[in-house]
């Protein structure tokens, strides 16, 4: 694929991969196909833009990815894998 594809690259912050490795198989599968699917599409629809920070959030279930988009090095770095309960507190 050319570099002109428009896609991203996507990095999990360490701190996001062990949030993801306490999942369910069934969730840790859900969430990381969402994901991936940010490498051709970092805002899909239903993202929000998280307030007071450059992050953005993608709901998949009960489960919240709060990631942070880089548009000039076309990179995606997912910074949280977190339970809706939890998710946005300080």
């Amino acid at each position: 694929m050319s570099a002109s594809s428009g896609r991203y690259r996507v990095r999990i912050a360490r701190s996001a991969q062990a949030e993801m490795d306490r999942l369910s198989q069934q969730v840790h599968r859900r969430v990381a196909a969402r994901i991936l699917e940010l490498e051709a599409q970092p805002r899909p629809p239903g993202c929000r833009k998280l307030r007071g920070s450059d992050g953005w959030r993608l709901r998949v279930g009960d489960w919240r990815v709060l990631y942070v988009v880089d548009d000039a090095a076309r990179l995606v770095t997912v910074m949280g894998v977190r339970h809706r309960s939890v998710a946005y507190r300080g």
